[in-house]
């Protein structure tokens, strides 16, 4: 199994969001759950701490913490920051998802 990868655009991202509410050390969570309009969505949060079991990676100096319920889902994932006229979001390209949705959050496998 290839651990989900945290890219530099979203490492930048995260670091901004976490200066600006003057919490150094947030941690993006991403996980996996069951829904959206293609069977299973992602959720991002920002957290302190990590629990036991989760899956740590670092990416210039900013944590991501996957789950281990979620981690099957995300094999050798990319986890990016696009910024695209009028909008900008964490996307994740995911080579397990045999399809998504046009909001780019939900996916099948």
């Amino acid at each position: 199994m290839t651990a989900p990868m945290l890219m530099p655009a979203a490492a930048a991202r995260v670091a901004a969001i976490a200066a600006r509410q003057g919490k150094p050390g947030l941690k993006l969570r991403l996980a996996v759950d069951g829904g959206g309009c293609a069977g299973f969505q992602y959720r991002f949060g920002l957290e302190s701490d990590a629990a036991a079991d989760d899956l740590v990676t670092e990416t210039d100096g900013v944590t991501m913490l996957v789950d281990p319920v979620s981690l099957p889902f995300l094999d050798g994932a990319q986890v990016d920051f696009v910024e695209k006229i009028g909008a900008a979001a964490f996307e994740v390209k995911n080579p397990n998802a045999t399809s998504g949705c046009g909001c780019g959050t939900s996916f099948s496998i």
